[in-house]
């Protein structure tokens, strides 16, 4: 091999760093997501969505700290060696991650969302221009329907959160984006 060839891989060993990180921090993970979202398995969808999470925490971590990480040599080689490992299957690092360390700090924040969910209306301004909340609503639909239509109608929207709950799928053909 010629001077040539050993300058450019020397070139090339040298910038591993800018080459090889897009590749493995934007592109694999993007090409891998949109594999994820065709499928119905949900472990993928997670396995990915985990990956955003953490590749968006560690781009606010470096605009937040530019100017330390601008004295630090070695920072681009060690996002690519933690973006390998979060992003390699094998290694499942995102997962490991997000359960180690992110839901433990996210969980005292974290409020029931089947509760928010389904109780969870917006103030709205009727005819009069007072405002209902919730209660008023609920408070008419009985008087307009009865209590027993209120438990029919609770029990109905329990039944088919517990049914989308558990076949929920992106590419189900009734499910409208």
């Amino acid at each position: 091999m010629g001077s040539g060839g050993g300058s450019f891989l020397k070139v090339v060993a040298q910038n591993l760093d800018v080459l090889a990180g897009p590749v493995v921090s934007l592109v694999y993970p993007l090409y891998a997501s949109i594999r994820a979202i065709e499928t119905k398995s949900p472990e993928d969808d997670r396995q990915w969505l985990t990956y955003w999470i953490l590749h968006s925490m560690i781009a606010l971590f470096e605009l937040t700290f530019a100017k330390l990480i601008e004295w630090l040599p070695f920072w681009s080689y060690l996002k690519l060696i933690v973006t390998c490992w979060l992003v390699i299957p094998y290694f499942s690092g995102a997962s490991y991650v997000y359960e180690h360390y992110v839901r433990p700090f996210y969980r005292p924040f974290y409020v029931n969302q089947q509760t928010v969910n389904i109780w969870y209306v917006p103030w709205k301004k009727n005819n009069l221009g007072k405002k209902e909340d919730i209660l008023t609503a609920a408070e008419k639909y009985i008087e307009e329907n009865g209590p027993e239509a209120f438990e029919k109608l609770i029990g109905k929207a329990d039944r088919e959160e517990k049914y989308r709950s558990s076949h929920y799928s992106f590419f189900d053909d009734d499910y409208q984006y």
